[in-house]
């Protein structure tokens, strides 16, 4: 049974309902999703997961203390709106797990030492590289089931391809809070504008006051990079979410998206697994700023040189120079 509109049934006519009735002869992780005005219905976050469970116990499935499920998807949804852009095919602004954001999504609350599965199905149509920090993992699981123990890998990064599933398993052997991320730098951002120059370097400064005479809120952004949007809190339209946000135990976390904390602890009580708060670091543990004096580089020839040398080398060397950006004089 399959459920491609014309192909394999007649299509759901709106306002009606079908029945679908199978059996599940194999365990895993699934994603379901329409076939009719996919486009469409899918941009607007018709979409699922369904977890099959061996009935007895199963050679290629471990019993572990958490499992975790997480559908990706995107969606184009401009500041102030509440309907995604179901023509987009490429252009995503809100990277979302389960159809959140963070800071949205619940942390991941394990026991020091449980055995944990995550599951991830990818339905947007880009690849996401989902990364752990403190562990690493082993691959364990496909669209296709449970893998051969032969097969599998460790890991700290897993590419989730478009329309795949990977399993990942790991011990929880690391107290700490220890990011989980995809890690394209992009999807770790919430709703963002994509068409904006690089303003590096640019001094604001007059023209902040000039602008701030006619827009008393105003607020420049961008001459030290993004990271300032953090901790802005400008105003921002109704419905929309920060681009970067999250405050953790040492300041902004400057984060968005496709982001989430797994949170390890000790003391955790079985089958307790609210969340713990900050994790407690210990003396030395926690990096500092040095205040020493710094060492001038060391310059070797072993740093580099010409692979396939010119026999006729030019007079001068070639300089490569590279400047700030400055204002730009159409503006």
């Amino acid at each position: 049974m399959d459920g491609v509109a014309g192909l394999n049934q007649p299509a759901i006519p709106a306002g009606k309902t079908f029945v679908y009735e199978f059996t599940a002869k194999r365990p895993g992780t699934f994603m379901y999703h329409p076939h009719a005005d996919e486009m469409v219905q899918m941009a607007m976050g018709m979409m699922g997961f369904w977890v099959t469970h061996p009935k007895d116990k199963h050679p290629l499935i471990d019993v572990v203390q958490r499992d975790f499920c997480f559908l990706l998807s995107a969606y184009d949804i401009e500041p102030g709106a509440a309907t995604p852009k179901v023509a987009e095919m490429t252009d995503f602004n809100l990277w979302t797990w389960n159809s959140r954001v963070f800071p949205g999504i619940d942390s991941l609350n394990v026991r020091l030492n449980d055995k944990v599965r995550v599951r991830i199905g990818n339905l947007t149509m880009t690849n996401h590289p989902m990364h752990l920090h403190g562990h690493e993992f082993v691959v364990t699981g496909t669209d296709g089931g449970p893998t051969p123990k032969s097969t599998r890998w460790h890991e700290v990064t897993a590419d989730v391809a478009v329309g795949q599933m990977r399993q990942i398993e790991f011990v929880a052997d690391e107290e700490g809070d220890w990011a989980f991320h995809c890690h394209k730098s992009h999807h770790t951002m919430n709703a963002m504008g994509h068409d904006v120059p690089t303003l590096i370097g640019v001094d604001h400064t007059g023209l902040a006051r000039k602008v701030n005479k006619l827009i008393p809120e105003y607020m420049v952004m961008g001459e030290r990079g993004m990271a300032d949007m953090a901790e802005m809190e400008m105003p921002i339209p109704d419905n929309t979410v920060p681009m970067m946000t999250g405050q953790g135990p040492f300041g902004s976390v400057e984060m968005g998206g496709m982001f989430s904390v797994l949170k390890v602890r000790r003391d955790q009580q079985p089958g307790d697994y609210k969340d713990p708060g900050w994790f407690k670091h210990p003396a030395g543990t926690v990096a500092h700023e040095y205040t020493g004096p710094l060492a001038e580089p060391a310059r070797f020839s072993a740093e580099g040189g010409q692979s396939m040398p010119r026999e006729r080398k030019p007079a001068t060397p070639t300089e490569v120079k590279v400047r700030k950006p400055t204002s730009h004089g159409a503006h």
